[in-house]
């Protein structure tokens, strides 16, 4: 069990469409959000905010992670929600966000593409994309 509060997706989705505190950020880096995808909240009139926890190609954490979430105008009111791919890098982004005073936070735990089934594939075990949750490409 997680010291940080885990959800689905769908879940998630539910929050981020009926609580004007509830925010998604997606951890991933710019190569995920450029050739995946990323979610799409326009139903919910809300954006994404993409900071990523690992900075690539390096993969090195994020220095200025905390200090990001500040410049984007998230604070201790609202209700965080964190994604990546499958739910690793967001709970770590998590732990962090509550380390430096978010109080409501919580790990998207099966991720944007969630884990790779039998044949080593994504999007086919569960996941915001698998749920059918709205998404884009860039």
């Amino acid at each position: 069990m997680s010291d940080i509060p885990e959800v689905t997706s769908a879940e998630a989705w539910r929050a981020l469409t009926e609580d004007p505190y509830a925010m998604l950020i997606d951890v991933r880096t710019d190569a995920e959000w450029a050739f995946v995808g990323m979610p799409d909240l326009a139903q919910a009139g809300k954006p994404v905010f993409p900071i990523a926890w690992q900075l690539y190609p390096s993969m090195a954490v994020n220095p200025g992670f905390v200090e990001d979430l500040r410049r984007a105008g998230l604070g201790p009111e609202h209700k965080l929600f964190f994604l990546c791919r499958s739910g690793a890098r967001s709970l770590a982004a998590a732990r962090a966000a509550r380390a430096a005073g978010y109080p409501h936070v919580y790990n998207i735990v099966d991720g944007f593409e969630g884990p790779t089934d039998a044949e080593g594939h994504r999007r086919t075990v569960c996941g915001w994309i698998k749920e059918g949750l709205p998404w884009r490409q860039r």
